[in-house]
């Protein structure tokens, strides 16, 4: 099996079969995100070689995998066809396979239309984790993400019809100090408006390598302090209105969040309170983030 530049795959996918289908990022230019930066650029690597990694991968492993994950940044972006064709290979191989995903951001979601994904959840592709960031066109606009709330509406709701699940990941504070109110607020009417099937959260961070960094340094951009980050935590709650599943276990964050948005959002909104209590020099300090 052969792999080329950073490997990132979800928390959820730890368990999870990982065959690389494509290299870099075809966006990279957010300012918050380092990990494809001095990569190679963007390239999707041959069928034929991705699906000998997989034959090669059920030599070593057995043909009981339960999982797969297709790296890299932002693999919805290969043609359908081929995605669709390595999905039919990987089930095939595969048998007891329960689950194919891919990274995948919105605005490369969108351009393949209902019809396409409908395509590929036939081929057996399950979920794409997308980095939704926020739901706010302003902040969406600031920091380069490619995309508006619009299409990422209109992108989540083609892949929820289409059959696959929904991976969203939000990072607090990326709007910082001047637009945390709209953040929460725009955010929370994007996710309901799609109703994922997950919301993962993430504190911004700022990391190495990165133009938000060097805002942050210079002060142009005013990160959140910690009661900060859980009043807007408390505020995208506050406002989300769907069934999805919570969670917020990264370490990153001040807090681990976790539960159904339907049930526990009492509790939750309990545990942002009992937070707010402790004073702030208790959380972790600001550092840069290297990964």
């Amino acid at each position: 099996m052969r792999y080329e530049g950073p490997i990132y795959r979800p928390p959820s996918e730890a368990d999870s079969l990982l065959i690389q289908a494509t290299i870099g990022c075809p966006h990279n230019r957010c300012t918050f995100c380092m990990v494809y930066k001095n990569a190679p650029r963007y390239r999707v690597r041959p069928v034929n070689e991705v699906k000998e990694d997989i034959s090669e991968a059920s030599t070593v492993y057995g043909t009981h995998v339960p999982t797969l994950f297709l790296p890299a940044g932002n693999t919805i972006a290969m043609k359908t066809e081929d995605l669709a064709e390595i999905c039919c290979f990987a089930k095939a191989t595969f048998p007891t396979l329960e689950r194919i995903t891919v990274y995948g951001s919105s605005q490369f979601i969108h351009k393949k239309g209902p019809e396409q994904l409908k395509q590929l959840a036939r081929a057996g592709l399950g979920r794409i984790h997308v980095g939704l960031e926020s739901g706010d066109d302003i902040t969406l606009k600031n920091i380069c993400k490619g995309t508006r709330s619009q299409e990422q509406i209109e992108a989540g709701r083609w892949a929820m019809a289409a059959g696959i699940e929904l991976s969203l990941y939000v990072i607090l504070g990326i709007g910082g100090q001047e637009r945390t109110g709209e953040h929460a607020r725009e955010t929370a009417r994007v996710i309901n408006e799609i109703a994922p099937d997950f919301v993962r959260l993430r504190t911004f961070v700022p990391k190495i390598d990165t133009s938000l960094l060097e805002d942050v340094m210079e002060k142009r951009f005013r990160v959140l302090t910690p009661h900060g980050v859980l009043k807007e935590t408390a505020a995208l709650l506050e406002s989300l209105t769907v069934s999805t599943m919570l969670t917020s276990d990264h370490y990153t964050n001040y807090i681990n969040l976790a539960g159904s948005l339907r049930k526990d959002k009492p509790r939750l909104m309990r545990e942002i309170s009992q937070a707010l209590e402790r004073d702030e020099t208790e959380f972790r300090p600001f550092f840069v983030g290297t990964q």
